[in-house]
């Protein structure tokens, strides 16, 4: 075996050449890799001895895509097109060997093989809309031409992949390997060349297309109505629709210059920084700062959830659907049962979706033990406490598990608010309390903010974030503050929004100029949602806020059909005039003189101060890094992914300067964080 650099090799199985990838941990497309992939071709093309060549990748996988850190540099090594040219127009057949995922970039070298195999497990896809991207190296050109236009239309708009059985029956492989894989696609090669196979070169077949770009185009028109909202905001979708149409309409090489016409506005665009940006962040928010690098998680093998409603039952199905035990904990029956038959209707509804079979759904439900006897948590290794937000009763909670649970075990609080060191006061092992605040629903929300106590082990804050990632949550490490990260920023805009309706604007311009933003939902249409009346006292109440006189007068949100708005049977809004009337009334008492409010009013005072809020968390170092941030505001609050998170948009998008000058017009402090700049 000859090397070629130090992560390509060529070897030689008798007149069969094999080219080995091994660039771990996914064999991305280096400079590295594509100038060995360019050396050992050329060796090929000037061999007389090879008659086919093998394509084939070390470790656990294919080429599973590009270098994504080199986005952004300047360009070294070998051009990926230019190692695709050598490929497709090799000599001798080019059979690619595909195992673990061929996504993306890795994808697109393998179309340009003249013969493809994998073996059953393997995946393949291209997920650079995931990125803010399309496949910028012919993979708009080459897909459609093997698995057709409609098929090719959906894989590049959702970056979903397709597996080894499916990849067969589309034509995108030739054989499934049997066995091992490099042997396997070795004798492929020769059969290759034992039947005189012609170098079947992707580019040159239209036949597979599916179809005219007469007889296409109301499929693309359907395709794009049908998801206008999926799509709504990002740029990405329609310039992968618009090459898949160049791949319908056009000869290859036209298609080509359309494709990389709306790649490269889309890789120089703020969405695609934006999103690459997230990509990083979420891996970043794992690592934990001040840990020292041998800290080791404890094991948990069974977890115990106080109490069982919406969160409660939420939380417990994230181990169930992962195969830990649970004991749930409730005061009554009642609610106990309630709870255990919300999470299997819950179950049940993803069975009948085909997410999962039956015979599972029992396999789950099976792993929850119901109680109404705390004793019953004895045995367990974490127990989270899920009940109502209201530090007497967490602490009475605590003490009472302090005396319950075994030693080593993990006291965690779902609280969205409090002080987690004063919770952990009532135990006498504060080592092992914190904070794990999960998001509703709890089972599908990605968000888990781990609240680091004072005091908290640090081997116990490493469990927390390994148990947050293993249930399939992005877990970051919030500082013990009111809020801590999230809910501290969403007070300032909700803050602001209820001085804005005061001033003059109304709920529906507010929730809008949010929504056109790309929040899912405006602070109006999440307040109705939740319930007006949660932590409201009709008995307490004395008219002293817009609350508490929406409440009063029975405007309770979507659960009673009347709020900000009203709901008819289907949940569809129209503006309350009744709240508009409450509204203006209160107003007029305060004495405060309404106006007319433009939208990027309306906008700026929303978020500005959230960003002020975040740069002040960074100062007290209640979050690690402002990346952190932005993955707690796109997976817990809905921030459009497309704009990064609400740091990434005030630097890169909005500028700090404006930012800064705005908040000074309205009488902000503004934090020196801001002012001079953050570590992203």
């Amino acid at each position: 075996m000859a090397a070629i650099n130090n992560v390509v090799d060529l070897s030689r199985d008798g007149d069969i050449a094999v080219v080995t990838v091994n660039s771990p941990p996914v064999n991305a497309l280096s400079a590295d890799v594509r100038d060995g992939l360019a050396g050992a071709f050329a060796a090929i093309a000037g061999d007389t001895g090879v008659k086919a060549a093998v394509l084939v990748c070390a470790g656990r996988t294919f080429i599973a895509g590009a270098d994504i850190s080199e986005f952004g540099k300047p360009p070294r090594g070998a051009a990926l097109p230019a190692v695709q040219d050598a490929m497709e127009s090799s000599p001798v057949p080019v059979i690619a060997a595909i195992h673990g995922t061929a996504l993306g970039g890795g994808l697109e070298v393998a179309l340009c093989a003249h013969y493809r195999v994998s073996d059953a497990k393997a995946k393949f896809g291209l997920p650079e809309v995931k990125l803010g991207l399309l496949p910028g190296a012919g993979g708009t050109q080459r897909l459609p031409r093997i698995v057709g236009a409609k098929k090719a239309t959906e894989m590049v708009t959702s970056g979903a992949q397709m597996n080894a059985e499916d990849a067969l029956a589309s034509g995108l492989v030739d054989e499934v390997v049997d066995g091992d894989l490099t042997a396997g696609a070795i004798a492929f090669a020769r059969r290759v060349v034992a039947e005189k196979r012609p170098l079947k070169k992707v580019r040159d077949d239209a036949s597979k297309l599916g179809g005219t770009a007469k007889s296409l185009a109301p499929f693309f028109a359907e395709f794009r109505k049908a998801n206008a909202k999926a799509f709504k905001g990002f740029d990405a979708p329609e310039a992968n629709i618009k090459c898949i149409e160049a791949a319908v309409a056009l000869p290859f090489d036209e298609g080509l210059k359309v494709e990389r016409a709306e790649f490269m506005k889309l890789m120089t665009g703020l969405q695609s920084a934006a999103q690459r940006h997230v990509f990083f962040a979420e891996r970043a928010a794992a690592k934990i700062d001040g840990l020292p690098a041998d800290v080791q998680p404890l094991p948990v093998k069974k977890v115990g959830v106080i109490g069982a409603g919406t969160m409660g039952g939420g939380i417990s199905m994230n181990f169930l659907s992962v195969g830990i035990p649970v004991t749930i904990v409730e005061m009554k029956q009642e609610a106990l049962d309630r709870g255990v038959s919300i999470i299997r209707k819950n179950y049940e509804n993803s069975a009948k979706k085909g997410r999962f079979s039956m015979d599972e759904v029992e396999a789950r439900m099976g792993r929850l033990t119901p109680t109404l006897n705390m004793d019953d948590l004895a045995d367990c290794d974490l127990i989270i406490e899920a009940v109502f937000e209201n530090m007497a009763i967490k602490k009475d909670i605590f003490g009472k598990l302090d005396k319950i649970a075994k030693p080593g075990a993990i006291l965690a609080s779902n609280t969205s608010y409090l002080d987690v060191d004063e919770i952990a006061s009532a135990t006498s092992r504060p080592e092992y309390v914190l904070g794990m605040h999960y998001f509703s629903p709890a089972n599908v929300m990605r968000l888990l903010e781990v609240v680091r106590g004072a005091k908290t082990d640090p081997q116990v804050l490493a469990t927390a974030m390994a148990v947050g990632k293993q249930t399939g949550k992005i877990a970051v490490v919030a500082g013990v503050c009111h809020g801590f990260i999230g809910n501290r920023m969403l007070a300032r805009r909700q803050q602001q929004a209820n001085a804005l309706l005061l001033e003059g604007a109304a709920p529906a311009d507010i929730d809008r100029v949010l929504t056109d933003f790309g929040f899912p939902m405006g602070p109006f249409q999440m307040s109705d949602l939740a319930g007006l009346d949660i932590g409201w006292n009709a008995e307490t109440s004395k008219g002293e806020t817009v609350r508490d006189r929406l409440c009063e007068a029975g405007l309770r949100g979507q659960k009673n059909g009347k709020g900000f708005y009203v709901y008819d049977e289907n949940r569809n809004r129209t503006p309350n005039p009744e709240a508009l009337a409450i509204i203006d009334a209160y107003a007029a008492e305060k004495g405060i003189n309404r106006r007319t409010i433009d939208d990027q009013e309306i906008l700026e005072r929303c978020l500005f101060p959230m960003v002020n809020e975040g740069a002040r968390i960074l100062a007290e170092g209640k979050a690690q890094r402002a990346s952190d941030i932005d993955i707690v505001w796109i997976n817990g609050y809905g921030w459009p992914v497309y704009r990064g998170g609400p740091m990434f948009w005030a630097e890169k998008d909005v500028g700090r300067e404006r930012i800064i000058e705005v908040l000074e017009k309205m009488g902000e402090e503004v934090s020196p964080v801001l002012k001079n700049g953050w570590k992203a």
